[in-house]
């Protein structure tokens, strides 16, 4: 059974996720931990449940979903793993984020970068990888269908979608994207988003205004 652990971090109020398997071993995704009390309580979760973190995940690479890079991999011995299209948007990431008050060490590179259709696997548990590119050029999402869930960084979210006036993004894209991958998951697939609350995409297809064409600028 596949348990998902989340954590709300930095001014941004980026949510961080661990999940976890019956065999112990997790991934992190998207630590935005961007100090040295949130970075301890994200290990007091993992210690308080006897967690091994195996993997490293970004859905993108924009400067609130990886403070905590650099801290994760020299703790646990990890690399990122994320879309080869990011690496850019996190050296730009760096290049402004005093303006927003950050002061991140770089993420070290990966090895392994994710692309639409590849999975990832720890445990006895795999993530399909899907592109959904839009709010970042290489954003991906990570998707398991034995545990109806997605967890979709900011792509999607309750009854919103992701900023898609940013460097890099693009409002034809990110419709694209919610429209012919995300809304093509069954209606039970729990949406864990980068900010805000849990929701469903059924509950999306139905409630979420930005689902008609005429809410996206340039669409």
């Amino acid at each position: 059974m596949l348990k998902v652990y989340k954590h709300t971090f930095n001014p941004f109020s980026e949510n961080t996720y661990v999940l976890a398997d019956d065999t112990k071993e997790c991934a992190i995704i998207d630590p935005g931990c961007s100090n040295e009390k949130e970075r301890n309580q994200l290990v007091q979760t993992i210690e308080a449940n006897g967690l091994k973190p195996v993997k490293l995940l970004n859905t993108h690479c924009h400067i609130d979903h990886f403070p905590g890079n650099k801290f994760i991999c020299a703790k646990y011995n990890l690399l990122p793993e994320f879309n080869e299209l990011e690496y850019d948007v996190m050296k730009a990431a760096l290049a402004y984020q005093g303006f927003f008050g950050f002061f991140i060490e770089e993420s070290p590179k990966p090895i392994t970068y994710l692309n639409g259709g590849d999975k990832v696997t720890f445990g006895n548990t795999t993530l399909d990888v899907l592109f959904t590119p839009g709010h970042s050029p290489g954003s991906i999402s990570f998707y398991n269908k034995e545990a109806n869930l997605v967890i979709g960084g900011d792509v999607l979210f309750q009854g919103s979608v992701g900023r898609y006036d940013l460097p890099g993004a693009n409002g034809k894209v990110l419709f694209k994207t919610i429209t012919e991958v995300m809304m093509a998951l069954p209606d039970e697939t729990t949406v864990y988003s980068g900010h805000g609350p849990e929701t469903t995409i059924g509950h999306e297809r139905k409630t979420n205004p930005f689902l008609n064409k005429d809410f996206f600028f340039g669409v």
